[in-house]
């Protein structure tokens, strides 16, 4: 279960959350509370760090020691702007041969 020593506050909107160091290696904030609602496993590991994990179809079930969280960006109540995504297949900027001379 979770220990209050690693709770820090959103800058965002203020609520409690934990950050977790996903499989991937990426950080992600989750509520601070567990949430039997949520979609993510979280744990701490032996040295001390708090792990999360997606919970997939491939692996639904809590393992031991787990417990079910919210990532904190799914509810967050002012979320950062997103970003427009680029296409892979934007428009590139015509290039267009030299005009001919003769000399």
């Amino acid at each position: 279960m979770p220990s209050a020593a690693d709770v820090e506050s959103c800058d965002r909107c203020g609520a409690d959350i934990r950050w977790t160091v996903t499989e991937a290696g990426r950080p992600l904030a989750v509520n601070a509370e567990p949430d039997e609602s949520g979609n993510t496993a979280v744990h701490t590991d032996s040295v001390g760090r708090v792990r999360s994990r997606a919970l997939t179809r491939e692996r639904p079930d809590l393992d031991h020691l787990e417990w079910r969280a919210m990532p904190h960006p799914a509810t967050c109540s002012n979320p950062p702007p997103r970003k427009p995504r680029q296409s892979r297949l934007a428009p590139r900027p015509v290039r267009r041969a030299a005009p001919w001379r003769y000399r």
